[in-house]
């Protein structure tokens, strides 16, 4: 039987195999590691947001909020978030007397959600190719 020091010693020189082609993946911050995702984004209503701001000029509070199925509260949080990363854009108007909150992706949020898509059609590819 072999030692749990080998075993393991084994199972990294396999996986270290498997790493290597991730290594050359865009991705969000060196400090976070080649292999990291943009944990920013990576949250699933995060990504919601950035996703439809991609494909829509801009979308109102409401409109996302409806697309998101979620709270006035939650998206007002993760919206803030993206906000304050400078991935989306706010502007407050109004319509008439009625408020309005209109959102839309900046161009750095757009080559962020970018990289995340490269990265995770790289960790797709490199699950499937195994």
């Amino acid at each position: 039987m072999a030692k749990p020091q080998r075993r393991r010693k084994a199972a990294a020189e396999e996986h270290k195999d498997v790493a290597a082609p991730l290594r050359t993946v865009r991705g969000k911050g060196a400090a976070e590691g080649p292999l990291a995702l943009d944990r920013l984004i990576h949250e699933r209503l995060r990504l919601g947001i950035l996703s439809a701001l991609a494909v829509n000029e801009s979308l109102s509070f409401n409109d996302l909020k409806k697309l998101m199925a979620t709270t006035d509260g939650n998206l007002s949080v993760h919206a803030r978030k993206l906000e304050e990363a400078k991935y989306i854009e706010c502007t407050k108007s109004f319509e008439g007397r009625m408020p309005k909150t209109e959102y839309s992706i900046t161009p750095s949020g757009r080559r962020a959600l970018e990289r995340y898509l490269d990265h995770m059609e790289a960790l797709i590819r490199s699950t499937r190719e195994r």
